[in-house]
């Protein structure tokens, strides 16, 4: 089954949709790195507040005209880092891998970096699709999980 994956613009209406898909628990543990309260309204609306007035690039990522994630890039110029969400009950179906994608064509600027828990294989994957490469290892300490977790650091070079 194919889906049609594409971005847009982030709107006011958008974000019930972004605290729904963050707020999922089974969601925080896998990404690992997240917010200390995941449910924590007010956290979320001032967050995305700031974010949204920065210079970072949001956008909301559509599955057949449905809004099922964001995606960003942030961060100065030689740090450039992408992130994205998509809402678990999308998972398996290209649609992070699609984002990411026209997210990267979107922003021409190299490198890009990128983390992930080092047991989010999905996430990982989804990097490595899209041109990433494994450059390195951290651990920090993951909220959604209690705990330091290691990570896995990439890069998308020039």
């Amino acid at each position: 089954m194919s889906v049609h994956v594409t971005l847009r613009e982030v709107v006011d209406s958008d974000l019930p949709d972004f605290f729904r898909h963050m707020s999922d628990p089974e969601s925080n543990r896998i990404a690992a790195f997240t917010c200390e309260d995941p449910t924590d309204r007010a956290y979320f609306d001032a967050h995305w507040a700031r974010i949204r007035a920065s210079d970072a690039v949001i956008r909301t990522v559509l599955a057949d005209d449905v809004v099922v994630g964001h995606a960003s890039v942030y961060g100065p110029p030689e740090e450039r880092e992408v992130t994205y969400f998509i809402d678990r009950a999308h998972w398996g179906r290209g649609v992070a891998t699609a984002a990411l994608r026209a997210l990267i064509e979107l922003v021409p600027q190299r490198p890009l970096h990128a983390r992930a828990a080092a047991d989010n294989a999905g996430s990982i994957r989804v990097l490595q699709k899209c041109g990433f490469t494994v450059t390195g290892t951290d651990r920090g300490y993951a909220h959604a999980r209690g705990a330091e977790t290691d990570e896995v650091l990439l890069t998308l070079a020039g």
